[in-house]
């Protein structure tokens, strides 16, 4: 058969008991993605979204709220009832393909060439049945692989697959593992599907069962061992799920690395797997990129910087201590130290937020600075305006949010209150301390302060009294 049609089916109906958790067990996150949102961007580089069949049964409708995104198909499996009734789901979904990967919700370290790799073996070799190996350095507890000798020489037909309680003493000996990773041809997977038995002390239907089927029947059931055993590991516990988030991270920052991004301590960084990093960025210790973060090239983001879901553009300088958002960054512009860019916020080429500044939906145009303690919420501030220091825009009247615009070279003197809806024009000036409750024409200026008081030696008449006072007591 020259171009064969894969579907993937991913086993994702499972509960996770041993989580302890009312979250289901593909929903936990590692590396700032679900479990089977990992497999599934996996997956999809094998084959397009709409090949892949999410097989989902407990909290089945959060499940696909949150996959859904992603453009796969799901199966709905009611009662689990193991492995082999989650596959009996898929027969008529699965019957306009020639094979079927089947891949485990609950195993995200496994990597497209290693997915690829069994598609292609499954296919050259001709296989009914094709079971992906591993050997950890600790096999207990899962079933070992039995392959066929063919002259003395161990082959790639499996013989059989005997489960941990099972084993002869010859067989503890045995390190390669079935990993629950196969490829099936679907016609005669289907052929037998029905065939499988409850006979088990959990009394549920399993596709390791297919096996033994298949090679009564003549068919060719082979094993393909993986080289690298972690890819291979399932999440069970907390411990399991830190210790592979712990993997994919190191595997994230090594990846950035050899493609030019310079990370100091990369073990003190928090990098998901959804981020992007253009090369000679530079990462300093205690950093912390999530969500679909992208960073430009030229780059420097400084210590203690978190940044979720941020997109910022070349030659960017993140400051120690920035909290960003949801938000945008351009070319060459300065944010921090200790700044917050809340969701929405647009800060333009080389523009500045400085120490202790907040920005709400707001756009900074370019070169536009806001360099010391302000709240900019709901604005949008022209090219090369300066917001003075203790700025605040006032933007919520108890009910509804307003807007305030500032135009280009405006000026905004220290400490000054903008009370929205309100607009300073291009060019105006704002004295400091002033409270602005109407429009500012361009190049005016707008001043609210009280006129200065004077009066010379009223501290000294006041601090007379005061001394008086305590000589009473």
């Amino acid at each position: 058969m020259s171009n064969p049609r894969f579907a993937i089916a991913i086993l994702a109906a499972g509960k996770g008991t041993r989580l302890k958790s009312k979250l289901p067990k593909v929903l936990h996150r590692i590396a700032g993605r679900p479990l089977l949102s990992h497999v599934v961007h996996a997956a999809s580089t094998i084959v397009a979204p709409s090949d892949i069949f999410c097989i989902i049964g407990h909290e089945a409708d959060r499940v696909r709220a949150e996959i859904a995104p992603l453009g796969t198909e799901f199966i709905e499996q009611r009662e689990q009832n193991g492995t082999g009734h989650a596959l009996m789901q898929c027969r008529e979904a699965l019957a306009a393909y020639d094979h079927v990967l089947v891949l485990s919700g609950d195993v995200p370290l496994m990597r497209p060439e290693t997915i690829a790799s069994v598609r292609d073996f499954h296919t050259a070799r001709g296989a009914a049945m094709t079971i992906l190996t591993a050997e950890p350095p600790d096999p207990f507890g899962y079933g070992r692989i039995v392959r066929r000798t063919v002259h003395g020489v161990s082959s790639d037909q499996v013989e059989a697959i005997v489960e941990q309680k099972q084993l002869t003493p010859e067989q503890e000996d045995i390190g390669e593992i079935n990993s629950g990773i196969y490829a099936f041809d679907v016609r005669e997977l289907f052929a037998r599907i029905d065939q499988l038995s409850t006979d088990n002390p959990h009394g549920e239907f399993y596709l390791t069962q297919i096996a033994g089927i298949l090679q009564r029947d003549g068919k060719h059931v082979l094993a393909l061992r993986t080289p690298n055993a972690s890819e291979v590991l399932g999440v069970n516990t907390r411990r399991e799920l830190a210790h592979l988030d712990s993997i994919l991270r190191e595997r994230k920052t090594r990846e950035l690395m050899d493609n030019g991004v310079t990370i100091f301590k990369p073990e003190t960084v928090l990098i998901d797997a959804g981020v992007s990093i253009g090369a000679d960025t530079v990462i300093e210790p205690f950093v912390q990129l999530l969500g679909e973060t992208s960073i430009g090239e030229d780059c420097l983001i400084r210590s203690y910087s978190v940044l979720t879901n941020t997109q910022v553009a070349d030659g960017v300088r993140v400051n120690q201590g920035t909290i960003a958002e949801e938000s945008c960054v351009e070319r060459g512009a300065i944010i921090g130290p200790y700044a917050r860019l809340r969701q929405g916020s647009e800060i333009g080429p080389e523009a500045h937020v400085g120490n202790f500044v907040e920005t709400k939906k707001t756009k900074l145009a370019r070169g536009a600075k806001a360099n010391h303690l302000t709240y900019l919420g709901d604005a949008e501030i022209g090219e090369r305006a300066n917001i003075g220091a203790g700025t605040i825009t006032c933007n919520y009247d108890g009910v509804n949010k307003h807007k305030t615009i500032i135009g280009a070279r405006a000026f905004i003197g220290s400490d000054t209150t903008l009370v929205a809806p309100v607009r300073v024009g291009d060019g105006a000036y704002v004295g400091a301390a002033s409270c602005i409750t109407k429009d500012i024409p361009d190049d005016s200026l707008g001043l609210t302060r009280p006129q200065l008081v004077i009066r010379e030696g009223w501290a000294l008449e006041k601090r007379a009294k005061l001394e008086a006072a305590k000589e009473k007591k």
